[in-house]
């Protein structure tokens, strides 16, 4: 019997158009803080969303491979508005503010997590959700309201652990079958885990080539 979730495999075909996706313009567009700033729904966009902290903006810059695309901050809750990125002319990219823990008033926070949900929930060109996951922790408890909303959304979501070259292989399985268990309660899952360490590179071509093919 097939594993649950497995974790994504290398395809040379997919990881090729995606290197050649990647090296194309990638360019910040702008940060929106209302819905009515959105840019038009005019190409298939993909999100990253995670908790504070997590690794979204360093993430994006090793996919892109800018190292200062993204603002990236050891500061929890540096990312306030959600930002969009052109990807060529086929796609955009879109850093969602970190949910959970953020170091600003808590009238800010609300604010944050209420934009994030009515992007989540309203957006018609959104494809695909990349929820990112710390793989030294699994599931949290504040990342199940944002699979749950997923869910209710209709919008399919692949979970992405971060940070894997941070954890022993004993423990990776621990938190691999963790992860799996919370995974197969939501519907909307994508049905396999992208494992990855924007420090070593691990994974960043597979996510590339996923990316390539969601249109």
């Amino acid at each position: 019997m097939s594993l649950p979730f497995p974790i994504a495999e290398p395809d040379p075909a997919e990881i090729e158009r995606g290197r050649r996706l990647f090296a194309g313009e990638v360019d910040f567009l702008k940060g929106v803080v209302a819905m009515d700033g959105l840019p038009p729904a005019d190409r298939p966009e993909i999100c990253f969303a995670g908790r504070s902290n997590v690794g979204k903006s360093t993430l994006i810059n090793a996919l892109t491979g800018r190292k200062a695309l993204a603002r990236a901050s050891n500061t929890p809750g540096r990312t306030q508005e959600i930002n969009y990125f052109t990807l060529g002319e086929s796609h955009y990219l879109v850093d969602l503010p970190g949910y959970g823990y953020a170091n600003a008033p808590l009238d800010k926070v609300r604010g944050w997590q209420q934009l994030l949900k009515q992007y989540l929930s309203g957006r018609p060109t959104l494809r695909r959700a990349f929820v990112l996951i710390d793989a030294r922790h699994g599931v949290k408890e504040v990342d199940e309201e944002i699979l749950a909303l997923l869910d209710s959304s209709a919008v399919t979501f692949q979970c992405v652990l971060t940070k894997a070259d941070k954890v022993k292989l004993k423990d990776r399985e621990r938190v691999m079958a963790q992860v799996r268990d919370r995974l197969s309660k939501h519907p909307a899952a994508f049905p396999e885990i992208v494992l990855t360490s924007s420090e070593k590179g691990d994974g960043i071509g597979e996510l590339r080539g996923i990316i390539a093919g969601i249109g």
